[in-house]
């Protein structure tokens, strides 16, 4: 049996989705239980040229929605980068979930030769659809998802490997 694109894809960002929900929902514990500020939390970087915990976020969302829609060649879902609350960070990972798990499988026939084209600042990158998820778009998510688990880490909040690795998940 072969892998298909639909589920290279949908599943491992649905996942870490799912996870970074788990993960920030013990940051907010954390917050309560020590009386930290939120906003202290979520305002988090781990270097100061690096981006925030809710830009982590955001970013995970991005990566996710992005590839789940150019690999079914939907249109990519704008979401403003809004979020000031974890309960705003958690409804907009709720609403990628939505949106991934509501993508037509049958939409993402032949997106693995399909042509990709990103536009990062000033580039542009085209890819095959295999070469974007399995070079860009999984590895970014991942990326963005590591760093909020640090930068949750770093800051206090009681999270160990199994809590990435599972999720919360037994």
């Amino acid at each position: 049996m072969s892998l298909s694109m639909y589920q290279a894809a949908v599943p491992p960002f649905v996942r870490a989705l799912a996870t970074l929900k788990y993960l920030l929902a013990k940051g907010e514990a954390h917050c309560t239980a020590r009386g930290v500020d939120p906003a202290t939390l979520l305002g988090a970087r781990l270097a100061l040229d690096m981006l925030p915990l809710t830009r982590q976020v955001q970013m995970v969302s991005d990566s996710a929605k992005g590839a789940g829609a150019r690999l079914a060649a939907v249109a990519v879902p704008s979401f403003p980068d809004t979020e000031t609350s974890f309960a705003e960070l958690q409804a907009r990972l709720d609403k990628t979930i939505d949106f991934l798990k509501g993508l037509d499988e049958a939409a993402f026939a032949g997106a693995a030769e399909r042509e990709v084209k990103l536009k990062t600042g000033a580039s542009e990158h085209v890819f095959t659809g295999l070469d974007y998820l399995q070079g860009f778009a999984l590895p970014n998510a991942f990326f963005h998802l590591v760093t909020a688990y640090n930068i949750l880490r770093h800051n206090g909040v009681e999270i160990g490997k199994m809590d990435y690795l599972t999720g919360g998940r037994a």
